[in-house]
């Protein structure tokens, strides 16, 4: 960085000086250069489509999440967006490292690391292919925006659910810089910071970091030890060179560091271990337990008196190329992404080796996307391109059986995927009201699992090898809508879209070749109608859509019954499924006063229509040579929550040259039907959190006081069970804390 940013940021801390930037206190994102007025609620600019939109001109379901809402909400990685987003959930499998991500109802459970995600996540328009790709620091960001339903047209990866777009912050024509920290119960710090600026005529720079650190809360129900402190660090630079007047590049390096103690389970049934005696449930879902064999932890290099813990570092580059011709925009995307991934997790919540897993994951992708886009005036916009990627997985999976099966189960595998697409959408004006819209994308993938065994250790003559297992699909997939506007303050639309995800492999601890025969892509069917609307002279935002998904082949976490062994845990196919729902946004901000409201309610339900699931239990009992039993689950609940709700209010004022900000906010969302049994149905729950925040009229700093889950709910995010525990992965209890941001 030259000297002479260096002196201009020293110069604006010495003055006191204030960056002005595109993100209010009050949580929504101004567009560039638009006033905030007297009141009322403010435009808010998205590129959704791949072009700057207002979002109220965009006829499809988006929300959107500014730095200042990130900041209120505490929102660090991916997975907090739940708390604060209409239809999107969240879950890490087992309260590992593997998350499994669901909006409206479309999701996928799964946790092995090679499969592709229901939900696709990008930062900075580069897709993340693999979840576990996805669980780095969110900060530093502009904004981000989740959008719902099949998004396959325009974005790297064709998706059933929805996309999340993070857009992190670009370097600032002048110099600036700031900090913000964090430190709140159980000793939870972090501190985040950037600074930015010209560097030369033609050169911006932006560095940034955060670190978090501390939180834990959970704690051995034997020894006493603690568990789930944070410690993880990230860093990133972006460089911005307008090359000539017409063309600009922007150069992305980013770095980030996880050392975190991974998650705890408690067990909400007691366990019975023969031989040795009855573990009863726990009262209170922060205790847990965990352990390590001495044979085990030499085999995965840890120290036996190790607790759960993640030994993470991702990094990646990105370079994104912009030339302007006379009415056509040429954009050059190339990114490079990696994982190393180290991760150990005790899924029986005891002290027993039933179920204690270890993951050494590798995962790189590199992807290209060309894409051409009108930029002149005129009825017909249009965008289209062609995107490649390449990526590559090698893992081994660990799991110490030796107390419940004698053995340790060491999985190894290798996975590569190779995809190829050509999209584009069209948007034709026919009047100055009425908009139609087509887009259509032609995608081809390979995907080949590689070198896969299962063996023993002791070696027990059971396990099973395959050196290649392919698949793969071509695929039509596009979107058919249409728009009116009502007038200027109301937009109606319509959309057929047809949305795919990528088939795979079930890469877990497998006896049989049966269980790497792969699972098909599943087809959804999206039909959506809905209304944008701002009333009363832009003091209230009411939004409204209803849906209907037809789904087929859905992938389903199950079972297949092997003649030889059994029940083998396998992700197979639903042939017909269906969703449907309806969501309410309204926000109030009445002109002339501080006062805020958002609502925003979802309704869902989802159901199979045409599944024949194996019955385990009866399956099991012609054993052996087993033979499977199927029951019709025709008209069965899918599981996911059918009410989420989230809502906040928040009221500003002036007292004695400074302002003052209370804020609440409160999320519901109802129980959760297991598919495994209603012994592993969650619980719904209410979450409420509140803030007071204090800032001088025109000054550098502000100070808040917040509490997170201020009621102190008990609440899980996840039961499920491994081998004989019956564990609850369970949410935060109630956190006080008191954040200081000063920006100059």
């Amino acid at each position: 960085m030259k000297a002479s940013l260096v002196r201009a940021v020293i110069g604006r801390i010495m003055t006191g000086g204030i960056m002005i930037g595109g993100a209010l206190p009050g949580g929504m994102a101004l567009a560039e250069g638009q006033e905030g007025g007297a009141g009322g609620i403010p435009e808010i600019i998205v590129t959704a489509q791949r072009r700057e939109q207002s979002v109220q001109d965009v006829g499809l379901s988006v929300s959107v999440l500014s730095a200042a809402d990130l900041a209120a909400h505490h929102v660090t990685s991916v997975n907090d967006l739940q708390n604060v987003t209409p239809g999107l959930e969240v879950t890490n499998a087992f309260g590992g490292g593997q998350p499994q991500f669901r909006i409206r109802g479309v999701g996928f459970n799964d946790y092995a690391s090679n499969n592709t995600p229901t939900v696709g996540v990008y930062v900075d328009e580069v897709a993340y292919p693999l979840p576990i790709m996805t669980q780095g620091l969110v900060y530093d960001v502009d904004r981000v925006e989740v959008l719902r339903g099949p998004q396959g047209v325009l974005y790297g990866r064709n998706t059933t659910g929805g996309a999340i777009n993070i857009l992190t912050a670009n370097p600032t024509d002048t110099a600036s810089a700031g900090i913000t920290g964090d430190y709140g119960s159980y000793g939870a710090a972090k501190v985040e910071a950037y600074v930015s600026g010209p560097v030369s005529d033609t050169v911006k720079v932006r560095l940034s970091a955060m670190t978090q650190q501390g939180g834990a809360w959970q704690t051995n129900r034997v020894t006493g030890q603690d568990l789930g402190n944070a410690n993880r660090t990230a860093a990133r630079a972006k460089i911005a060179w307008a090359a000539t007047p017409d063309t600009d590049a922007t150069l992305n390096l980013h770095y980030g560091r996880d050392l975190s103690d991974g998650s705890g389970g408690y067990l909400f049934n007691p366990v019975v271990q023969p031989g040795v005696g009855t573990l009863p449930a726990d009262t209170d879902p922060s205790k847990t337990g965990w352990s390590l064999s001495p044979a085990f932890a030499k085999l995965i290099g840890a120290d036996p008196t190790a607790k759960p813990f993640r030994n993470n570092t991702s990094g990646g580059a990105d370079l994104t190329v912009t030339h302007r011709f006379e009415d056509v925009t040429l954009t050059s995307i190339t990114a490079w992404e990696a994982l190393n991934r180290k991760e150990f997790n005790d899924w029986d919540a005891t002290a027993y080796r039933d179920a204690d897993e270890y993951f050494n994951s590798r995962a790189q992708d590199v992807s290209q996307e060309l894409r051409l886009a009108s930029s002149g005036p005129g009825r017909l916009q249009w965008v289209g391109g062609l995107y490649y990627s390449h990526e590559t997985l090698r893992e081994a999976f660990l799991s110490d059986f030796t107390d419940v099966y004698g053995f340790i189960a060491n999985t190894r595998y290798a996975q590569t995927a190779e995809s190829i697409s050509g999209f584009g959408q069209a948007d034709y004006a026919v009047t100055d009201r009425l908009k139609l819209v087509l887009g259509l994308r032609e995608e081809h993938e390979d995907r080949t699992l590689r070198t896969f065994s299962t063996s023993t250790i002791p070696d027990t003559s059971l396990g099973v090898s395959a050196d290649k297992v392919p698949t793969g699909f071509t695929q039509t997939t596009g979107k058919a809508g249409v728009e009116f506007k009502l007038d200027d303050a109301a937009l109606l639309y319509a959309n057929v879209s047809r949305g795919v995800k990528s088939g795979g492999f079930t890469a877990y601890n497998t006896l049989a070749l049966s269980g790497l025969t792969p699972f098909r892509p599943e087809v959804l069917w999206a039909y959506e109608a809905g209304v944008k609307s701002d009333l009363a002279d832009h003091t209230v935002r009411l939004n409204a859509s209803a849906y209907y998904y037809d789904y087929h082949n859905q992938q389903v976490q199950s079972v297949i019954i092997d003649p030889t062994f059994g029940a083998i845990g396998k992700i197979v196919n639903a042939p017909r499924s269906e969703i449907y729902g309806a969501e309410l946004e309204v926000q109030w901000a009445p002109a002339h006063t501080g006062l805020r409201v958002t609502q925003a309610l979802g309704l869902s339900h989802g159901e199979f229509t045409e599944f024949n699931a194996v019955n385990t239990a009866a399956s099991l009992a012609t054993c052996y040579p087993c033979r499977a039993i199927y029951t019709d689950q025709a008209g069965g609940d899918l599981g996911f929550p059918r009410i989420t709700y989230n809502g906040g209010a928040s009221y500003d004022w002036t007292l004695s040259g400074y302002t003052v900000k209370a804020e609440a906010d409160y999320s519901y969302r109802s129980s959760e039907r297991s598919l495994l049994g209603s012994r592993y149905n969650v619980a719904g729950y209410w979450l409420v959190n509140a803030a007071v925040t204090l800032a001088p009229e025109r000054g550098p700093w502000t100070a808040t006081v917040y509490g997170q889950n201020i009621l102190d709910r008990r609440y899980d995010l996840l039961r499920n069970f491994f081998t004989n525990a019956d564990i609850a992965i369970p949410g935060r209890p109630a956190t006080w804390g008191v954040r200081l941001s000063y920006q100059y």
